[in-house]
């Protein structure tokens, strides 16, 4: 999402997914729907909506062909107050999970959105983050999904497996995304499980389509970041894409190399270096 004024930019922002900023008066206050009816929801979000808003859709490549208008912060805090009121129930994840399937169908952007705001990662299913990713329209929806929901569902990885040979333009871009989603988020796996997707990073580097190879490149980055040891085996993989004759490729690994040289990541990566130092020295 958008960073705010003064502070750094997000991981998303940096990988060349930005929304378009909006300020508090392009929207009026959310009032939630009492009867939380799917149809009272679109109500609401046209509500939301501003044209002006909508206008600037297209200057970050979003079609504004089912689009209200409405800034994604106003999504994020209708959905929180969707939660809250969900909670109430006796079946509260569940009721989530329906509402955001509902949500979802109904095709426009802003929706869909909410959809992956409100739903609940241990109720979706394979079939669902299948069905989603063939209906991708663009880098938005695509993104938001994989770092906001997908990358925590149990699926995560087989889908980045299964996604990656697919052809279709957004569900290869969701492989690459929600791999970078994964590493950026993921306390726990192992480093090999990611070394073993820099074999698809490789292989897929190829394609030339600009929303396929810039999610490929954000994946690298994002492994590289992730530790010191995984760092040395992106940057291997970053070098020898820089060297090859194919043009995406080629993009692919210096623009990698670059970030991999910032202090930035530098920085980052010596963090992540001395704390596991003092981690393994308190378990000793």
């Amino acid at each position: 999402m958008p960073a705010a004024k003064g502070r750094k930019r997000s991981a998303r922002a940096r990988a060349g997914s930005d929304h378009p900023k909006a300020s508090a008066a392009d929207s009026p206050p959310v009032a939630l729907p009492d009867d939380e009816n799917v149809d009272a929801i679109i109500g609401n979000l046209k509500r939301l909506a501003s044209r002006k808003h909508r206008d600037a859709l297209a200057r970050f490549a979003i079609p504004d062909k089912n689009a209200f208008g409405v800034p994604v912060g106003r999504i994020q805090s209708l959905a929180m107050q969707l939660k809250r009121s969900a909670a109430r129930s006796d079946d509260s994840l569940a009721a989530r999970h329906r509402l955001a399937i509902a949500l979802w169908d109904t095709g426009w952007y802003e929706a869909r959105l909410l959809a992956v705001f409100v739903d609940e990662p241990s109720f979706v299913t394979a079939s669902q983050m299948d069905r989603w990713a063939k209906q991708f329209e663009h880098w938005a929806d695509c993104d938001t999904a994989c770092f906001h929901l997908f990358d925590r569902t149990p699926h995560a990885f087989r889908k980045v497996h299964a996604w990656a040979a697919r052809k279709e333009e957004f569900v290869k871009r969701a492989a690459f995304a929600l791999l970078a989603s994964i590493a950026l988020h993921d306390k726990n796996t192992d480093d090999d499980v990611f070394a073993e997707c820099l074999v698809l990073i490789e292989r897929e580097a190829g394609d030339d389509r600009n929303f396929v190879k810039k999610a490929v490149n954000w994946a690298l980055r994002a492994i590289g970041g992730r530790s010191p040891a995984l760092h040395g085996y992106a940057v291997s993989l970053a070098q020898h894409l820089a060297e090859s004759e194919t043009p995406s490729a080629r993009w692919i690994g210096k623009d990698a190399l670059r970030a991999f040289r910032s202090r930035a990541m530098q920085s980052r990566l010596n963090r992540k270096a001395r704390k596991k130092s003092a981690t393994t020295r308190r378990s000793s």
